[in-house]
């Protein structure tokens, strides 16, 4: 049981730091020789832990995947309360997935296309539900005269497409703490939306 412990650190250092690669590098540019000599590891002895570079980034970008559908879940399991609240709490929680790990955002946000298949069309499909998750919500808030937007479609692509922005930008050790972001973000994205300005 004891060398379990040590297995699982190592994975998680060895994800780490093909993460921080990724995104420096890009995935492609980033090779397993390099990965090992980033770790002090042998090439080869990497692979006692890993099958490929392709391993990580499927658990990179499926991780976070899960992580931004319990956000969305979470901020809209109150279905009692207004749309534009639940909407709040999804930019957020959002911004508190993108803002944990900038690194791992980064290659969720601009690798996954390395992907090979059927990985890269079941994330396709994933990201797809997520943004109907938007656009669904933005479309109750119209219905229910708590947002206004000709386009919910639009809106939910224009939100998303501004908060996806945020890794390029954010730095864990900058001014704005990650629920500052998310509530100033929240605010300046929302202030488009509400019907009563």
């Amino acid at each position: 049981m004891a060398t379990a412990a040590p297995i699982r650190s190592r994975k998680a250092q060895i994800d780490r730091t093909a993460t921080a690669l990724f995104r420096a590098r890009g995935f492609a540019a980033t090779s397993m020789r390099e990965l090992a000599t980033e770790l002090g590891l042998e090439a080869g002895s990497l692979y006692s832990h890993i099958k490929s570079k392709e391993e990580i980034l499927h658990r990179v970008c499926f991780g976070l995947a899960e992580d931004f559908f319990a956000g969305f879940a979470a901020a809209t399991l109150d279905t009692a309360a207004p749309i534009a609240t639940q909407l709040r709490l999804a930019i957020e929680a959002h911004v508190r997935v993108l803002t944990r790990d900038s690194a791992a955002s980064a290659v969720f946000l601009h690798e996954w296309r390395h992907l090979s298949e059927p990985a890269r069309t079941e994330f396709l499909a994933l990201r797809d539900r997520y943004e109907a998750s938007f656009r669904e919500l933005i479309q109750r808030g119209i219905a229910a005269n708590e947002l206004h937007a000709p386009d919910a479609a639009f809106a939910a692509l224009t939100l998303l497409a501004s908060l996806n922005w945020l890794p390029a930008w954010y730095r864990p050790d900058g001014k704005l703490s990650p629920d500052d972001i998310a509530h100033r973000l929240a605010e300046q994205l929302l202030g488009g939306l509400l019907t009563n300005k």
